[in-house]
C-alpha cells in the first residue's frame, strides 16, 4: 500500500515557489511505495527573520498539518529546520511528523564530534539557538555561521550559484578549520541546490536536511514507528475548529 507524505512549506507562495521546493527529493529518492505532496501554508511569515515570524510559522504550519490524518496522510515532514509547529502537531496527532532540524542535528552528531551550522543570513540564527538549545545539543556545535545574503525562499539560489556556493564553501572552510567543525550542517532546506557542490568541495560530511528528514520519514513508516504520546501527550479536549476558523473571523 502506497504510504502518502504531506511536507508542509512553511511560508505562503505560488505553484512555481512549491515546485522549487519540492525539487530537492528528486522522483528516485521519493522511490516506488510513497507518494509526496509539498503544500504551502495559506498565510504566515514572510522571511523567518525575526521571533514574530517564527511565532507565525509555528501556528500556520500547525494549521495546514492539523487535518493531515484525516486526510489520509501517513506522515507529516516540515520543509524548515526551525521544525516550526512539530511538537504541537506530535501532540495532536498519532501519525510521525519528522522535522528537519531535530534529523539533521542528531544525524550530524552521528557523523562527528562537533557541527556547524552554515546559513545564508545571521537573520535566522534564532532559530538555531531555539533548536540547538531544546535537543540539547550546545556542546555539539562548534559555530553558526551566515554568508550575511538575504534569501528568496521561493526562488532559492537559482542564478545565484556561482556566487553563493563559493561563499558558503568560503565560510565551511572557516567553520571546519578555525571552529573545529567536523561535520556541516545547512542551514535551511532552501540550501539544498548548494550540497552536491559543498559535498564535493569540503574535507568533511554535509547534511542536506530536507533529505535527510525525508529519509527518516520513510525509515519510521518502514519500521512501522512514531512518536510517544507519553512524551507529547493528547489534548484533553482540542479546539480545532477554532484553529481553522482563524480565517473567517
Amino acid at each position: 500500500m502506497t504510504k502518502r507524505i504531506k511536507i508542509i512549506v512553511p511560508i505562503a507562495m505560488d505553484e512555481a515557489g512549491v515546485a522549487n521546493r519540492a525539487s530537492q527529493l528528486p522522483p528516485e529518492m521519493i522511490g516506488e511505495g510513497f507518494e509526496v505532496d509539498f503544500v504551502a501554508v495559506t498565510w504566515g511569515a514572510a522571511l523567518g527573520d525575526s521571533y514574530y515570524d517564527a511565532l507565525l510559522m509555528d501556528t500556520s504550519v500547525f494549521e495546514a498539518g492539523l487535518k493531515a490524518e484525516e486526510e489520509g496522510y501517513d506522515a507529516i515532514c516540515i520543509d524548515t529546520v526551525s521544525d516550526s509547529g512539530m511538537y504541537a502537531l506530535r501532540s495532536r496527532l498519532n501519525i510521525p511528523v519528522i522535522g528537519p532540524g531535530q534529523v539533521s542535528l542528531h544525524t550530524a552528531c552521528l557523523l562527528g564530534h562537533k557541527f556547524s551550522v552554515v546559513t545564508m543570513w545571521p537573520q535566522w540564527f534564532h532559530f538555531y539557538r531555539k533548536t540547538i538549545g531544546e535537543y540539547k545539543l550546545e556542546a555539539r556545535c562548534a559555530s553558526m555561521r551566515s554568508i550575511n545574503t538575504r534569501p528568496d525562499l521561493a526562488e532559492l539560489l537559482e542564478g545565484k550559484e556561482e556566487v553563493v556556493f563559493k561563499k558558503l564553501e568560503e565560510e565551511s572552510l572557516k567553520a571546519i578549520e578555525e571552529d573545529g567543525a567536523d561535520v556541516i550542517v545547512l542551514g535551511s532546506t532552501t540550501m539544498h541546490q548548494s550540497h552536491a557542490y559543498l559535498a564535493s568541495k569540503l574535507p568533511v560530511p554535509v547534511v542536506n536536511p530536507g533529505q535527510v528528514a525525508f529519509e527518516t520519514c520513510k525509515m519510521f513508516l518502514n519500521l512501522g514507528l512514531t512518536h510517544s504520546k507519553t512524551a507529547f501527550a493528547a489534548p484533553e479536549q482540542p479546539n480545532d475548529a477554532g484553529v481553522l476558523s482563524r480565517g473567517s473571523n
